[in-house]
């Protein structure tokens, strides 16, 4: 049996995998990297799914990557390379009118449907932003973690959330009270309160539901409308953005900055057991029977994954285990990648243009959001789903062939548990939903790769089709996620650290988690 001695082998080569072992590997220590699949990346890949064709498979835009790790991993010189959405959502209704938003665009777009609506959107803007700048800047710090012991244990979790505390008192009134209405509130009762017109609700709640198997009425979906707002792309706040070559351009730069630090990576992987001794975590054995032996062993995957099939049973506490086996994982999301041989012409706006760089969201309402979610979980699927579509080939000429196009359906809602013999009758909904508006559409798609919550789930690891690594409710956020008593990225487990979407500060791609559990490892190692 072959054994590999290493200070940290990380299990899983996702891109908060790469950014954890790019930070230790910087701060001179000897990294292992163990990645299960033969490309790294994890579910930001960019991969070919008909001939000539490649996208991204699962993640497919960009804009919650933290700007400070771009710039410490020097991204840009390792070749990655941001643009903007010339348009930033477009809304075709089903009445042939359509709402555009974007800079400099907005305002004029939703004073076509209520004046009032259009008065309220800067106060609107504004308020979210003051909120969500507050909690941008919690994304890197280790949240204050509740945990058992005496006063030398608690004094440095007091000193965080008297920090915390002070950011929140930076608040006035008005934002101490959004705050709360943002954590507690449906993202339909939040926005019901700023606004008349269903566009725009439509357009700003469709944030409350990606990877969100719920209603934008059901409490807490307002937490997941703020998530979707702490982002930016090249400097602008709140904008999205493609990675040319697609989201695999983004772990491929992070492989390099890795690489430039000897990290060692393996592909083809995968990992069986996570190795114990005394109730330590001391290392990882592959499925080939290899032993890679650590003074401190980091997961990326998703934390159910992590303790339901390679920690031994017996050395993690039952309460935590019980609480795991409850962690909530599961959306309603439905990924597509169709080859296309033309750009589609939607009856609102049939001519080519900005519109077409943008996220064209299918939803004309929270009502058709809600109906939606309601049906889903009594059929399995709504037969009027919710589908954002990006043609990243309008922005990117790498992804296709001359004249031809790529498009990325991002679908809601389905059910987590949707079985496999459903995927085509639903891919072929999907299709259908588009080309009720947009006439042609099917008869342009050339070929095209359908992954249904359970394909993510066997393909990435994503359990229920999660892409968030566990469901943004208030008990699994901030001090509370995974569990309470371990937001430190510290699991039960002694030299045993959780880097993946699981941790504080959640999913999307932002590289967080990886960076703050780093921090978190090197003190353990250093002390």
């Amino acid at each position: 049996m072959a054994k590999t001695e290493t200070d940290v082998v990380i299990v899983g080569g996702g891109h908060n995998g790469l950014v954890c072992a790019f930070y230790l590997a910087r701060a001179g220590l000897k990294v292992t990297l163990l990645e299960r699949r033969s490309v790294i990346g994890g579910a930001a890949v960019t991969e070919e799914f008909h001939p000539g064709f490649r996208n991204s498979t699962a993640s497919y835009t960009v804009s919650l990557l933290n700007p400070r790790i771009i710039a410490e991993m020097d991204l840009a010189r390792h070749g990655l390379r941001l643009v903007e959405r010339r348009m930033s959502n477009f809304l075709p209704l089903e009445d042939g009118r359509y709402l555009a938003a974007g800079e400099g665009r907005t305002r004029a777009e939703v004073a076509k449907f209520s004046q009032r609506d259009a008065d309220r959107l800067d106060a609107y803007e504004a308020r979210l932003e003051t909120v969500a700048a507050m909690l941008r800047d919690l994304t890197l710090q280790s949240p204050p973690n509740m945990v058992e012991g005496g006063w030398a244990t608690a004094l440095p979790q007091m000193w965080k959330a008297g920090m915390v505390g002070r950011r929140l008192a930076g608040l006035d009134q008005t934002g101490r009270r959004d705050l709360l209405d943002l954590f507690a509130k449906s993202a339909g009762d939040w926005l019901d309160g700023w606004f008349e017109s269903d566009p725009i609700k439509a357009l700003f709640g469709f944030d409350s539901i990606v990877g969100n198997y719920a209603s934008p009425y059901t409490p807490g979906s307002a937490y997941v409308l703020l998530h979707h707002v702490f982002g930016e792309v090249n400097g602008k706040k709140g904008a999205w953005g493609h990675a040319l070559g697609g989201m695999g351009a983004i772990t491929q730069a992070m492989a390099k900055a890795c690489a430039e630090h000897q990290v060692d990576m393996r592909l083809d992987s995968p990992v069986a057991e996570i190795l114990t001794e005394k109730g330590r975590a001391v290392g990882a054995v592959t499925a080939s029977g290899e032993v890679v032996r650590a003074r401190a062993v980091v997961s990326n995957l998703h934390p159910r994954l992590l303790f339901e099939t390679l920690v031994d049973p017996a050395v993690v506490p039952p309460d935590f285990a019980e609480r795991m086996g409850r962690y909530a994982s599961g959306s309603g999301t439905f990924r597509m990648n169709v080859a296309l041989s033309e750009l589609p012409r939607f009856t609102a706006l049939p001519e080519a243009g900005d519109h077409l760089t943008a996220g064209i969201i299918i939803a004309p309402s929270l009502a058709y959001m809600d109906r939606a979610h309601a049906e889903a979980r009594l059929s399995g699927w709504s037969s009027k789903p919710i589908v954002e579509m990006l043609i990243p080939s309008t922005l990117d000429d790498s992804l296709a062939p001359d004249g031809a196009h790529v498009a990325s359906l991002f679908c809601q809602h389905v059910s987590p548990d949707l079985a496999d013999e459903h995927r085509d009758t639903v891919a072929d909904l999907m299709i259908e939903t588009i080309d009720a508006h947009a006439p042609g559409f099917k008869a342009s798609v050339l070929g095209r790769l359908a992954l249904g919550p359970r394909d993510l789930e066997r393909r990435f690891g994503l359990v229920g089709g999660d892409i968030f690594h566990g469901r943004l409710s208030l008990d699994q956020l901030f001090s509370a996620r995974p569990v309470l008593g371990h937001a430190d990225y510290r699991m039960p487990v002694s030299g045993l650290y959780l880097c993946g979407s699981g941790a504080h500060p959640g999913g999307g791609v932002t590289g967080a988690p990886g960076h703050n559990a780093a921090r978190t490892v090197l003190r353990d190692l250093k002390s």
